[in-house]
């Protein structure tokens, strides 16, 4: 029986992950899902697993800094939405993807990879993790960042021009878009994360699983609980506030 962990923060990704498993013909088993850096880390010390299926944005980081504090000693396969140029630089250094969306060909073809390779992937994964975020960091550095949002209503569309978008909201299912006006903007986008890979991290923050803050609109930041932080911002009269596993982070975001 193969020992499965997925670390994944999206639910219908961390599902659909699931189903195909189910659907293996090898006996599995998950015995963990985990959704942060925090908490793969400690799970990773206490107990490993013949494999590994990781995205590689959560919501308290990036996944790469759970290999960086934990010895993995089994093959990852990665899930990412990063661009094939990328993915490419995964196959050359013997590591599985899922590009998402990915297909149950892919999954499967992912799969038979790790069966074939076996645990002897793993010294090589680890050897390579170092060269592969230098290669993700180089690619971000020269990412375009989105700068407006379509918005459809009745009479058409428009557009919302980043620049003035205070937060994003996740709010049943759906995206909104708070500006500095106080208005709400239904967008076309389905997930928070879909909306962070396309913002500027350095002025862009996902506070918390159903908000992402803009930092130019911080008006004041209070104390909200031991382990989270009250924030109000410029031309809103909402208060928002972080989780205690995207404190520390926001702390050091909010800085730079």
């Amino acid at each position: 029986m193969k020992k499965i962990i997925i670390i994944e923060d999206e639910i219908p990704a961390r599902n659909k992950l699931k189903r195909l498993i189910g659907e293996l013909d090898t006996a599995t088993e998950i015995i963990a899902e985990l959704d942060t850096v925090e908490h793969a880390v400690d799970f990773l010390r206490k107990q490993q697993a013949d494999v590994i299926f990781s995205d590689i944005e959560l919501l308290d980081g990036n996944a790469f800094e759970i290999y960086k504090q934990v010895a993995v000693s089994c093959p990852i396969i990665f899930i990412t939405a990063y661009d094939q140029f990328l993915m490419d630089a995964f196959d050359g250094n013997g590591i599985a993807y899922l590009l998402k969306p990915f297909s149950k060909e892919r999954f499967q073809k992912a799969w038979n990879k790790f069966i074939l390779l076996g645990s002897s992937s793993s010294v090589q994964e680890n050897t390579s993790l170092i060269s592969l975020t230098k290669l993700i960091k180089e690619s971000l550095k020269n990412t375009s960042y989105k700068k407006r949002f379509t918005v459809s209503n009745s009479q058409g569309f428009y557009f919302l021009e980043t620049e003035n978008i205070i937060f994003f909201e996740a709010s049943e299912g759906v995206i909104f878009g708070h500006c500095e006006k106080g208005q709400k903007h239904l967008l076309s986008e389905t997930t928070l994360k879909e909306i962070e890979k396309q913002l500027d991290p350095i002025c862009f923050f996902r506070i918390n699983r159903s908000e992402l803050i803009s930092k130019k609109y911080i008006e004041k930041i209070t104390r909200y609980s031991k382990n989270s932080l009250g924030l109000k911002f410029y031309g809103s009269s909402r208060y928002l506030k972080t989780s205690q596993s995207n404190t520390a982070a926001f702390r050091d975001w909010v800085e730079k």
